[in-house]
């Protein structure tokens, strides 16, 4: 896979074929890619290049896109373009409280002079770029001893926001069921979370997973945890909650991060029964890499397991930590010459 550099170096010109340009928009980052169709091999796209973009340093998606097509220099036109985004479209925008613009179809599809423009659920295209990976490209969190399984694949994980889909198997692709699971309604484990969830029911009128389960979720467990600990919450940013719990400095900080790990390994465990993704979990998401060992040795794994007479069926299915890299821009690309999109 091509990568360059996100600065503003010099086009470069690349070969006379068809071309896709495929986005994937989340709240932290928007990850860039230009693909062409590849006939023959395991994906159906190939990346010719990529660029990563920190959302903050842009005024617009409609920037970003327009730099990242100027330093091609692409002998052909790009007509076709995927972009792939938490949220759903509502008339001409993009509807996501986590983004950090406005985003406008119109405008996208006008300034780049796009014949065909099409919104996907983020989830929804890394699921479908899941069935590309090699084990190379994931680490184990839970192992089973069982051969594979046929089955969904369950695909979520944390970031500026809580994203999840699923893969159902087909050939010659499979297809991808999208979904709003983060917004399920938080449910506690134990007496802990039972006062953690009363805090933060004070606040809002529906507390979800995702207010839990993602960066300013971390956030509201340490301020709830701060609360019940009669110590002053002094840290703001996911980041540095997630530093100083990894460093121990701060005992609040310490425990938001091992509720978060008892959450998430509870919450994945419901999904895998709900759609009985006997094929597997992938982690994915900005957050789970950086708190991969804390993540392992947290009660997420007890957790998973804990749904009484479903347990044996748990322990068949194995859960995979990936980075979320590349995958989103294969995925939207990759639905799209499969015939999964109809880019309007």
């Amino acid at each position: 896979m091509a990568e360059v550099a996100n600065s503003r170096s010099a086009p470069q010109r690349l070969p006379q074929e068809s071309l896709l340009l495929a986005a994937d928009v989340g709240g932290t980052h928007a990850r860039v890619g230009l693909l062409s169709q590849r006939p023959d091999g395991a994906s159906p796209v190939t990346v010719l290049r990529y660029q990563r973009y920190a959302c903050a340093e842009w005024p617009s998606l409609t920037a970003v896109l327009q730099h990242f097509v100027a330093y091609l220099d692409a002998p052909a036109p790009i007509e076709q373009c995927v972009v792939a985004s938490a949220g759903y479209v509502l008339d001409d925008a993009i509807v996501n409280d986590n983004l950090a613009w406005p985003v406008s179809i119109r405008e996208i599809r006008d300034s780049l002079s796009l014949d065909r423009l099409a919104v996907i659920n983020d989830f929804e295209a890394v699921a479908f770029a899941t069935q590309f990976l090699t084990e190379a490209d994931t680490l184990p969190v839970i192992e089973t001893s069982a051969p594979a399984q046929p089955g969904p694949v369950l695909v979520m994980g944390p970031g500026t926001g809580l994203g999840s889909a699923v893969l159902l198997p087909g050939q010659p692709h499979a297809t991808v069921l999208a979904t709003e699971a983060g917004q399920i309604s938080l449910a506690p484990g134990n007496e802990r979370e039972i006062e953690i969830l009363r805090l933060l029911a004070r606040e809002r009128p529906h507390v979800s997973f995702e207010h839990a389960l993602s960066g300013p979720g971390l956030r509201n467990l340490y301020r709830a945890i701060g609360t019940l600990r009669g110590t002053p919450a002094t840290l703001v940013e996911p980041n540095a909650i997630t530093h100083a719990a990894l460093m121990q400095t701060d005992p609040a900080a310490v425990e938001a991060l091992e509720v978060f790990c008892g959450l998430l390994g509870s919450f994945v465990g419901d999904l895998v029964l709900l759609y009985g993704a006997r094929g597997g979990v992938f982690l994915a998401g900005g957050i789970l890499p950086q708190i991969r060992q804390p993540l392992l040795a947290s009660s997420f794994r007890e957790r998973f397991f804990n749904k009484g007479v479903m347990r044996p069926f748990l322990q068949q299915v194995p859960v995979r930590l990936m980075e979320h890299g590349q995958h989103g821009v294969i995925g939207a690309a990759g639905m799209a010459v499969s015939g999964h999109v109809e880019p309007g």
